[in-house]
């Protein structure tokens, strides 16, 4: 497995084909935007003016796209990855989607003997940069075992976690979770400035006992700064929490939280900040407890 098509080089894509170049990788990459497909270049991979040129050669594709559909249109159809992607090569989809969606990608691979992974990853940017992402990762024991090299280039924690679809469906998972305690924290964070209290060294202690969370290590500076570049686009995890919805409802699950953390995720989007982190939901409980919200 030495010849990679990577398509899409956004936010956590370029970072990632950087680093399975600087594994030893053959690295081929497409993006929309010319300036991306450069930078990979300069980094030691190499160029492709559409999906099909580089998927051509390719053992395995990998695409890192921001929603279904864009994944659909990329993969399905005549000028489609699966169109050109050679039998026998594998297809590893790291985009956050629809387990629905993976699940009809593996049975369209599967026609074209492709075998399909969905990995969506967790770990923003940061975990992107330095290889250190979580990877749930959902298909046959096989096809798992065929990418690990590349799953190792990526991330530091890696699990196989069942069929296709349940790489999805553990992501959406993590979507609720990260959704919630960041809820809870910008919440804990005006408790703490309304009543007078110094927010750094309380949330520094409530970092070293139950409450402590990844969560609250890596957004809790954000959010005291009220500094918003986005390491994860909260548009983008209001699709994902518009995902775990649908899940919840497909399974007749009632699931409260769900709710809380998609309404303020989308406020955020609905305020025009939806290219602002996903911590900049602080903006709207600020926004709902009258006070004045930046930005």
């Amino acid at each position: 497995m030495r010849v990679i098509a990577f398509i899409g080089l956004g936010t956590m894509g370029a970072p990632m084909a950087a680093n399975l170049v600087k594994a030893g990788f053959d690295v081929v990459g497409y993006n929309r935007s010319r300036p991306a497909v450069e930078n990979l270049v300069a980094a030691g991979g190499r160029a492709a003016s559409s999906v099909a040129e580089a998927v051509a050669s390719a053992e395995v594709a990998v695409t890192m796209l921001p929603d279904s559909p864009d994944v659909e249109a990329v993969a399905l159809g005549p000028d489609g990855l699966l169109a050109h992607l050679p039998a026998g090569a594998l297809y590893v989809d790291m985009s956050s989607i629809n387990p629905a969606v993976a699940v009809a990608l593996a049975a369209a691979g599967a026609q074209r003997d492709v075998e399909v992974l969905d990995a969506p990853v967790s770990g923003g940017e940061p975990g992107a940069r330095s290889a250190s992402l979580s990877i749930m990762v959902g298909g046959t024991a096989e096809a798992f075992a065929r990418a690990e090299p590349l799953f190792a280039a990526l991330g530091t924690t890696i699990v196989h976690v069942g069929p296709a679809g349940a790489g999805q469906t553990v992501k959406a998972a993590n979507q609720l979770l990260v959704g919630g305690h960041l809820a809870l924290l910008a919440e804990a964070i005006l408790l703490l400035e309304a009543a007078g209290v110094a927010p750094e060294g309380a949330l520094r202690v409530l970092a070293g006992g139950l409450a402590g969370s990844t969560v609250l290590d890596r957004k809790s500076g954000a959010m005291l700064a009220r500094s918003f570049a986005p390491s994860f686009r909260a548009d983008l995890h209001a699709k994902d929490l518009r995902i775990v919805a649908d899940l919840a409802r497909r399974s007749s699950l009632v699931l409260p939280t769900v709710s809380t953390a998609a309404q303020l995720m989308n406020a955020v989007v609905a305020r025009g900040n939806g290219d602002l982190d996903h911590a900049a939901v602080l903006t709207v409980v600020e926004l709902l407890s009258g006070r004045e919200p930046t930005p």
